[in-house]
């Protein structure tokens, strides 16, 4: 999932009874004929469509009544489409989903039951996360952390150090101080103003996001302002401003590509499309102030519960998840990672360049921040903060009141 702010901006227990009540996407089996499933994704969108391709001709090839129809969509465009075919019963046969709004699909009824896969070949937190009373509703697809990168030759220019797992955000700060060239149009940094980059500063400043039972707001704090200025001080000093470009689609990803951006806080699922760059890059554990902390992100799968095709989407949803193909294409293209238990599968991932630092991809993991989930109003909730965030960040209010006018807003949405 090529994406750096993860933002969902719709709701879904709206849409319940009409997905329930409408046709699902894909053609009736008819006796042992052929069968048509429907699949839509944004996980392959920026990149990875072959790469998805592949998994399925490998998937057919193995089910010859099978056919699966893709659709794939920006991020940014998805969760939009999605709650359009909800309401309109026309909702693929299998379609991706997050785990940040897995509790709002679950609960409004949206997803069938997956019954007759064998879960143990997952890892147990990731299969668990799409498990609700003992019943699996999504399986794991991938999961992924965001890392810090870097242009290794904008730094040995500069004459700094590269940044390693010990360093704070006061040395990320004076790193990108020193790579900044605005004139000839070379940024030190570029880390989004957003609710995912916030919440997970938050935990890096050693605060919270919510409460412990998700029943308050805590980062209305000292620690959640520090993070909220740590974000927004970038802008216009060693980050561009909105004004500037920063936000617009493929922005970041474009100023790193063209070796004008020294450092990038971003996930590991851009490691395939950088492959051919010209210039040195490499990877490191993202700074924290008093402590690390790194964002860890999964995606599911998920079947319709008004599909008819259950038996053969399902069949669909094992092999996209865990087949052996699957693991071989997301290790081979860098395509985040497969959420198998077998951690001697993955080792292949490490011997792979560029980067050469892999490692800090598993080192990353070893202290996350895990994104705050609240159900129904979790969209509306990530759309606030980062709302407030860029009024703060335009100049328009401060820090302090952004937060407090955040909290307000957010309150009324916890349980």
């Amino acid at each position: 999932m090529a994406h750096t702010a993860r933002l969902v901006g719709v709701g879904i227990v709206a849409v319940a009874g009409l997905a329930l009540a409408g046709c699902s996407g894909g053609e009736t089996p008819t006796g042992d004929g052929p069968i048509t499933i429907t699949y839509t994704n944004f996980t392959s969108n920026g990149g990875n469509e072959a790469n998805l391709q592949k998994i399925i001709d490998a998937f057919e090839a193995e089910n010859d009544s099978v056919t699966v129809e893709v659709t794939t969509l920006p991020y940014a465009d998805y969760f939009t489409a999605l709650q359009t075919d909800l309401a309109g019963g026309t909702v693929s046969d299998v379609f991706d989903i997050e785990f940040a709004n897995y509790a709002a699909y679950q609960e409004s009824g949206v997803l069938a039951p997956i019954e007759g896969v064998d879960t143990s070949i997952y890892q147990s937190t990731l299969a668990d996360a799409y498990a609700t009373d003992g019943t699996q509703y999504a399986l794991p697809s991938s999961f992924s952390n965001v890392v810090l990168f870097y242009n290794a030759d904008l730094f040995d220019a500069a004459g700094i150090e590269y940044p390693t797992s010990e360093w704070n955000w006061e040395d990320e700060q004076a790193a990108a101080e020193k790579l900044t060239d605005a004139a000839a149009g070379v940024w030190g940094d570029y880390q989004p103003i957003s609710y995912n980059e916030f919440y997970k500063t938050v935990a890096q400043a050693g605060g919270e996001f919510l409460s412990a039972d998700g029943s308050s707001v805590e980062f209305n704090s000292p620690e959640g302002v520090a993070a909220a200025e740590w974000l927004i001080g970038k802008s216009g000093t060693t980050m561009p401003t909105a004004e500037q470009g920063a936000g617009t689609p493929d922005f970041d990803s474009t100023l790193f590509a063209d070796g004008k951006l020294g450092m990038w806080h971003t996930g590991i699922w851009m490691f395939g499309s950088l492959a051919d760059t010209t210039f040195t890059w490499d990877v490191a554990v993202e700074p924290g102030d008093s402590q690390h902390a790194s964002a860890l992100f999964s995606n599911g799968v998920a079947i319709s519960a008004g599909s008819k095709n259950i038996e053969a989407a399902t069949t669909f949803a094992d092999f996209l998840t865990s087949s052996q193909t699957t693991v071989d294409v997301r290790l081979d293209a860098g395509w985040e990672l497969p959420p198998i238990a077998d951690q001697a599968a993955l080792e292949p991932y490490l011997e792979k360049t560029p980067p050469t630092n892999r490692q800090a991809v598993f080192d990353s993991l070893e202290e996350v921040a895990l994104a705050p989930s609240i159900g129904e109003g979790q969209a509306e909730m990530q759309d606030i903060v980062t709302e407030e965030l860029t009024e703060a960040a335009a100049g328009r209010k401060s820090v302090e009141q952004a937060l407090t006018d955040a909290e307000e807003r957010v309150a009324p949405l916890l349980g």
